[in-house]
């Protein structure tokens, strides 16, 4: 274990003697009952956006899956590989979340990379590229809603957002529960550099400000 990174081993070091320690009869109900989240997040992998910091939540009180850029792809019934969709289908159709929130952020690389263009895969693969993509059709909706008062790219982290959040309802389980009252999606931009919180108001259909405490 020498080559493991010693920032982790003492990070872990630090959560059993503090955190485990403080909620060890939590931990020992969540390991005997199980995860039951009503909430479900997808955000971006970015190292400065993690969900469960954001928003002071315990274990088991979100069910998280990120990847770059904090996308949904549309529907796809393929065959091929699908790590979002797979999680989707596990949060609806087994956990039963009442609630799901597609949390974009300021300052994203994928973002910022599907603007500048990748002119270069960075590897044969190209996962990136294809997967960044998906932001492609946001691009219509700034045509439509401005999102005034904020930069290119940060409108573009909005309009990305909404688009997941069209792309959701392409998934049948999904558009039924939403129809039926059960589930409820939601979009949300984190400000990095602020803390921030603007939550997507249908009725206005701009990103609002939550209030400050």
């Amino acid at each position: 274990m020498r080559f493991f990174p010693k920032k982790l081993s003492e990070g872990h070091q630090r959560f059993r003697a503090s955190r485990m320690a403080g909620e060890r009869v939590h931990y020992q109900r969540l390991a005997e009952s199980g995860q039951k989240p009503d909430v479900m997040i997808i955000s971006c992998c970015d190292s400065r956006v993690a969900p469960e910091i954001v928003f002071d939540a315990s274990p088991g009180e979100i069910f998280v899956v990120r990847n770059v850029a904090n996308l949904v792809p549309p529907y796809a019934p393929d065959g091929k590989y699908h790590g979002t969709s797979a999680a989707l289908e596990y949060a609806v159709q087994v956990l039963k979340v009442k609630h799901i929130l597609v949390l974009g952020h300021g300052r994203c690389g994928g973002v910022k990379a599907f603007l500048e263009g990748l002119t270069e895969p960075l590897s044969p693969g190209d996962f990136i590229g294809k997967w960044i993509s998906l932001i492609a059709p946001a691009a219509d909706r700034l045509q439509q809603v401005g999102f005034h008062g904020t930069d290119a790219q940060g409108r573009m982290e909005r309009a990305s957002i909404l688009q997941s959040l069209d792309n959701l309802r392409t998934f049948p389980s999904i558009e039924a529960l939403v129809f039926q009252g059960d589930l409820t999606l939601h979009g949300a931009w984190f400000d990095i550099a602020t803390g921030a919180l603007e939550i997507f108001d249908r009725g206005t259909k701009q990103f609002l400000a939550t209030l400050e405490a």
